[in-house]
């Protein structure tokens, strides 16, 4: 039976491993174990966030053997998990025989943690002279997935291009991991795909197969694979959450909540799910419900706010003034922008959200000025004027929106591929049925995501955005 995911960790020899450890712990027996295996046990007790048992397996481990690798590898770890590179150098430093290769991973690793890239990279090629022969695979694919781990993918890429191609689960997972950090997605779910195949059972190869799916705009297939991992384990964090972003972006709120709730009561300081829970709830017509969960986010973000990550707050206090704008409440709407502002929020979107609440509010001078200073200061005009035309068509100036249309496709360039969808939504409101078809058709080739959020709601579910157009040609035909 799988508990972990991890092959090692589900494994009968740990398992036995950590029966006796526990055992032993429990009748207040001496622990005869090694340093090697306590610092095992220390990790999978860290994988299964039982941190205080983790804390005593390591720090016997390092009575029994203070300057030991795995032991203070461990402590390393923790340090740079808890941003703390000074503190990992200080553990770094105790290492005793320092041509064991975790040494050198360690060192590595707090080097990247320090985002001095090249001169950890300068580092390991250093120490790949020195590597024996028939160990230099192993080492190539290891420093690999540590540029993989810290979000390196380019880095990544270039070591695995050292190595011999494996087939091999483990090789293929790196291969896969380091394509979608390139934003790869199409050839990082094929190797995704193959994984799931070989072992249907791992909710960690679905759940990465949902996140390539999602990452690639293939909402449908991605809370299929979710699916499959809550099979697997019903109250999957991960897989919880996978499942709701995609139902979110398919414009399912009602299930993408419950989902959200769910996720919730696993992890219920993550502040970006409690807003996506009051972004459905908003989309619901539920307002009063959006504000209490989204003031619920913004105090998870305020408490955790720091210089390092701003964005968070200012993102939820945006939703907030939207939630607001929906009660009829302009005031705190507009104090909810201005910590937004505070926060770091952009500058031009503020200017537009707090263009559309004033034009929700009925003040349309206000609203004017607020748009205009957004066109002032925007450095991307194009991309800020569609926002502003969606805005004006949200509060329900139809024509205007369908007038500025007509002066943005002036403005944008023949690659652009936004706003087709928005603009046969005017056209079909304003029963415009020949431009409808026009701009419909377009949008069904250059931006099936926007067809999907401006469209959906006047085709039958089940209908994808690609065959948006054929579908009413069709019934035409009839």
């Amino acid at each position: 039976m799988k508990d972990t995911d991890n092959e090692y960790f589900d494994s009968e020899e740990f398992r036995e491993l950590l029966e006796e450890y526990e055992t032993s712990v429990n009748t207040g027996q001496p622990v005869f174990m090694d340093v090697d295996e306590l610092s095992e046990i220390a990790d999978y007790y860290h994988f299964k966030e039982r941190y205080d048992e983790a804390e005593e397996a390591i720090n016997l481990a390092l009575s029994l053997s203070p300057g030991a690798v795995a032991p203070l590898t461990y402590k390393i770890h923790e340090a740079l998990w808890n941003g703390d590179p000074s503190l990992a150098r200080d553990y770094l430093d105790q290492i005793t025989d320092t041509n064991d290769p975790d040494y050198v991973y360690d060192y590595a690793e707090i080097l990247l943690a320090e985002e001095k890239v090249d001169e950890a990279d300068k580092y390991l090629c250093n120490e790949l002279e020195k590597v024996p022969q028939e160990e230099y695979q192993d080492y190539i694919v290891d420093v690999a997935n540590i540029f993989a781990d810290y979000n390196y993918p380019e880095q990544a890429m270039m070591w695995m291009a050292r190595a011999k191609p494996e087939k091999s689960p483990e090789f293929k997972e790196l291969m896969a991991r380091t394509l979608f950090g390139l934003g790869k997605y199409k050839d990082s779910e094929r190797l995704w795909n193959e994984l799931v195949d070989a072992d249907p059972y791992s909710k960690y190869y679905w759940n990465a197969l949902a996140s390539t799916q999602y990452m690639n705009e293939d909402y449908s297939s991605s809370v299929e694979s979710s699916e499959y991992a809550i099979a697997i384990d019903p109250e999957d964090p991960e897989g919880l959450l996978s499942k709701a972003n995609a139902l979110y972006r398919l414009n399912n709120f009602e299930e993408a909540l419950k989902f959200f709730q769910r996720y919730s009561s696993h992890i219920p300081d993550d502040e970006l799910a409690l807003m996506c829970q009051g972004t459905c709830l908003v989309n619901l017509g539920r307002t009063k419900e959006a504000i209490a969960i989204l003031e619920e986010a913004r105090s998870v973000a305020e408490a955790y706010n720091d210089d390092t990550q701003p964005s968070s707050l200012a993102d939820i206090c945006q939703e907030l003034a939207f939630a607001y704008s929906e009660d009829d409440n302009t005031a705190m709407a507009m104090k909810m922008l201005d910590q937004a502002d505070e926060n770091g929020a952009d500058k031009v979107q503020t200017l537009v959200v707090r263009g559309h609440i004033m034009l929700d509010a009925g003040d349309i001078a206000s609203a004017k000025r607020h748009f205009h200073d957004a066109m002032a200061h925007s450095d991307t005009p194009s991309p800020t004027l569609l926002r502003i035309i969606v805005s004006i068509y949200d509060n329900h100036y139809v024509e205007e929106a369908y007038k500025l249309f007509r002066y943005y496709f002036r403005m944008i360039s023949d690659d652009c591929g936004d706003g087709y969808a928005y603009m046969a939504l005017c056209c079909y409101d304003l029963k415009h049925y020949d431009e409808f078809l026009h701009y419909l058709k377009i949008a069904c080739v250059v931006n099936q995501q926007e067809c999907q959020t401006a469209l959906a709601h006047i085709f039958p579910e089940g209908i994808e955005p690609k065959d948006y157009y054929n579908y009413i040609k069709e019934r035409m035909k009839q």
